[in-house]
């Protein structure tokens, strides 16, 4: 192979980063390399990145692999301890193009194989700009990196540091940048995007900047968030959520569980209560809104009651996206010293809760057929709506707006017939 190759699992956060890492390699004159970008949030997906690297050594004998992201920053001797790997960068290091020049055959010797530096360290989240997004119709932008929460299941802060936000002009910069390469749609990311602001001055939220975008970036007509800690919704989210066109009706939220006991083991922030008034409230604001969420099953002192509980509040909260994680115990964290649940009642329960979710999911596409609906097409058949249902939309042109019947689904997918093409003047 020649050039840069990069494998990106887990976040829409890495997929933003992998296109920096791409740039900051190539610009570092890398060549004949495969960047694996790894993610730690489960024990299955350290497995997974460990099994794509043994086989891009297969497929690429040649090649030279380096190893970086969140798995690689928590688990570095794993990485630096397989014989197919060349190299493994921190998240700080993957980022800048001198760590790529500093590699062996760069001036460094081949025994200098970890470089992953004291994530806690670092106090800033500099500005990243890329052009395009590869292979995505929708561009992501970082905000925000790191977490200064520390819940009891979660090893992500100790891959990404404590919270830190891109200021505010340098967002806007970006946003500027990538509708000038023919993005209308933008999604803000980050690893904990609702605690934006907190380390800038003057503290703006997460919200204040989504209008400030939306307001200096006419340009954008699509603006999502990839996820919400709801308990930290502010005034101008709320107002966006209510009065914003641009701003999609579809949130993704952390939720975790649906137990007041567990979500207090879980070091969560908010009650089941609060999650339900959340998802109400925006309802009552925006109709059309849908909800997806992340939930835990099997966490640690469980029982089939508060599990129930979980499955109940994703029916009543009316959840039609439901991305379920059967509880992983990852070392250094609390939960994995509590009490476990056998794993073969954790795989049932996973199993039972995504079988809920397709109910609801199933649901969902129900009450969709029959509406017209606003979409992108993207550059695989398939387009999303405003409220992030996916349709099959065989034969359109990517990146082509369109107003579409929905006329039925499969149980996957909604299905449509051209209505009328949505030409915004904004899309000018």
């Amino acid at each position: 192979m020649s050039g840069v190759e990069v494998i990106t699992f887990g976040c829409r956060l890495n997929t933003y980063e992998s296109e920096v890492m791409r740039a900051e390699a190539e610009k570092a004159g890398l060549n004949n390399a495969i960047l694996v970008n790894t993610c730690a949030v489960t024990g299955e997906a350290v497995r997974q990145a460990r099994q794509a690297i043994r086989r891009a050594r297969r497929e690429n004998p040649h090649a030279r692999i380096i190893v970086t992201g969140c798995a690689a920053q928590t688990e570095k001797e794993t990485f630096a301890g397989m014989v197919e790997v060349d190299a493994v960068l921190g998240n700080e290091e993957k980022l800048t193009s001198a760590s790529y020049r500093a590699l062996p055959d760069f001036g460094v010797s081949a025994e200098e194989k970890l470089r992953v530096n004291d994530i806690m360290s670092v106090r800033a989240t500099a500005p990243q700009m890329v052009k395009h997004i590869d292979g995505h119709v929708r561009a992501f932008i970082q905000v925000q990196n790191g977490c200064d929460h520390r819940c009891t299941f979660c090893i992500i802060p100790y891959g990404r540091g404590n919270s830190r936000s891109v200021p505010m002009g340098a967002v806007v910069d970006q946003a500027r940048r990538l509708t000038e390469s023919g993005y209308r749609e933008i999604v803000l990311t980050g690893v904990d995007a609702t605690s934006y602001g907190a380390d800038l001055p003057g503290q703006p939220s997460l919200g204040l900047l989504a209008k400030t975008l939306l307001k200096q970036v006419p340009e954008i007509l699509r603006l999502r968030l990839s996820s919400i800690d709801s308990i930290e919704a502010d005034k101008h989210l709320w107002d966006l959520i209510a009065d914003e066109p641009r701003f999609m009706p579809h949130l993704h939220l952390s939720l975790q569980h649906g137990d007041d006991m567990i979500l207090k083991r879980m070091k969560r922030r908010h009650s089941r209560a609060e999650a339900l008034a959340f998802v109400q409230q925006a309802r009552r604001l925006r109709p059309e809104i849908a909800f997806g969420a992340d939930m835990i099953a099997g966490f640690p002192t469980e029982t089939e009651e508060m599990f129930e509980n979980a499955a109940t509040l994703a029916e009543e909260a009316g959840t039609s996206f439901l991305h379920v994680f059967p509880y992983s115990p990852r070392p250094g964290t609390p939960a994995a010293r509590m009490p476990q649940v056998d794993r073969a009642v954790v795989k049932d329960r996973a199993a039972r809760l995504r079988a809920r979710g397709d109910l609801l999911y199933r649901a969902h596409l129900d009450r969709m057929v029959g509406s017209e609906q606003a979409i992108i097409v993207e550059n695989n058949g398939m387009a999303h709506t405003e409220n992030f249902s996916l349709v099959a939309v065989p034969r359109l042109i990517p990146r082509e707006f369109k107003r579409v019947m929905i006329t039925g689904h499969n149980g996957k997918h909604l299905e449509m017939q051209v209505a009328s093409a949505l030409v915004p003047s904004r899309a000018a």
